[in-house]
């Protein structure tokens, strides 16, 4: 196998990307090709990131693109072209946004941010121009499409209702081409490159989806001679690639079955048997106010209020945190010297195991807390 070099353009490339997919596809796998498939897979990882990686002295992203975050959090809207997303955006954000409706493909070229306020936290809504296939390609201004959807917190991919199953099928190999991974998390690998002392790999657990041997020469092909791995995890040879590489974006994802005014029952049923979908009709506005619910459930966000000494809580503005966040990241959400000037801190909520618990810096917080800090200076 010859693996990519550093400086090849553009065309040669995405030649090479379809003639490496090809040959996977026509190799059965089993045992006895798991091995040639793997080597497959670790290059044609590495072309994708050569393509997707900014040209040289290239500018700016393009119209539309450079778009300020704002708010708590950010959710991509993706879709194919003319999925129902604009008209999505301009109802749940009370038509306070420059998305185009239209029933003809590509309406939206540039990417609108558009802002919705639930639960006393402020989510903004990226509608990007409609993904199309190819986009990990760079077609159809994928490579912009697919930069903004990295930044964001989540994925909000929307669906045609009646064409569900192969559009979500086919996004998710875009996404996942582009070093995106929807509803998974990192797998428990270590990576160390050293000077000297060869490849060093050990396994905690049994390994039943790849052996030494694969690993070793997937190393090789990334040029890693010395080095120390340590696997905590059964993993496979994808997930392995993705630990090498270091650079895969993981976000939560929530499906939006739109147009559902055309499925029967039985077929919502079955869409909604999966607790990452939700279905909707943004023309008939069916279930939008329970979509915008699961889009904050699939946040995993909470609200924290703040409370100064001697008075009462502003319970109309929180400061919103991830779901699992401590005290010290409610202290360097408000200011970064806090931490340091911490002491303690006074705890009303469901994470209190009595009212005004007195906990330290470590202490995990729940949705809804209210928080007083004490710190060196006030405690005086």
């Amino acid at each position: 196998l010859v693996f990519p070099s550093q400086h090849e353009n553009m065309p040669g490339i995405l030649e090479r990307i379809k003639d490496i997919e090809v040959e996977m596809a026509r190799t059965q796998k089993n045992k006895a090709t798991e091995y040639h498939l793997g080597l497959l897979k670790a290059k044609l990882s590495q072309l994708r990131k050569q393509l997707l990686a900014p040209a040289p002295g290239s500018g700016g992203k393009g119209e539309g693109f450079d778009v300020l975050k704002s708010g708590n959090a950010s959710v991509a809207l993706i879709g194919f072209p003319s999925v129902g997303k604009s008209s999505f955006l301009n109802v749940i954000c009370g038509g306070n946004t420059d998305s185009k409706e239209s029933a003809v493909e590509f309406t939206t070229l540039t990417c609108i941010p558009g802002m919705i306020r639930y639960n006393n936290a402020k989510i903004q809504i990226l509608d990007l121009p409609g993904i199309i296939e190819g986009a990990s390609k760079g077609k159809g201004r994928g490579k912009q499409v697919i930069a903004v959807a990295r930044s964001c917190d989540m994925v909000f991919m929307m669906v045609d209702a009646m064409k569900g199953d192969i559009q979500k099928r086919l996004l998710t190999k875009e996404l996942f081409d582009c070093g995106i991974r929807l509803n998974s998390k990192p797998r428990d690998v270590y990576i160390k490159k050293t000077k000297g002392g060869g490849m060093k790999i050990n396994a905690t657990v049994p390994l039943t989806k790849i052996d030494k041997r694969l690993m070793e020469s997937i190393l090789q092909s990334y040029k890693i001679h010395n080095c120390d791995i340590v696997l905590r995890e059964d993993i496979n040879c994808d997930e392995f690639i993705d630990a090498l590489e270091g650079n895969r974006k993981y976000l939560p994802c929530l499906y939006g079955y739109n147009k559902i005014d055309n499925l029967t029952i039985e077929e919502l049923d079955a869409i909604m048997a999966d607790p990452t979908n939700v279905v909707l009709s943004v023309k008939k506005n069916l279930f939008m106010d329970f979509t915008v619910e699961k889009l904050w459930d699939t946040l995993n966000m909470i609200r924290l209020y703040t409370k100064p000494k001697g008075a009462a809580p502003d319970l109309t503005d929180p400061v919103i945190l991830e779901n699992g966040s401590t005290v010290e990241d409610l202290c360097k959400s408000i200011h970064r010297d806090m931490v340091k000037k911490f002491r303690y801190a006074l705890v009303w909520g469901r994470s209190a195991k009595h009212r005004k618990q007195t906990v330290g810096i470590s202490h995990m917080l729940f949705d809804e807390d209210v928080v007083q800090i004490v710190t060196k200076e006030t405690a005086q």
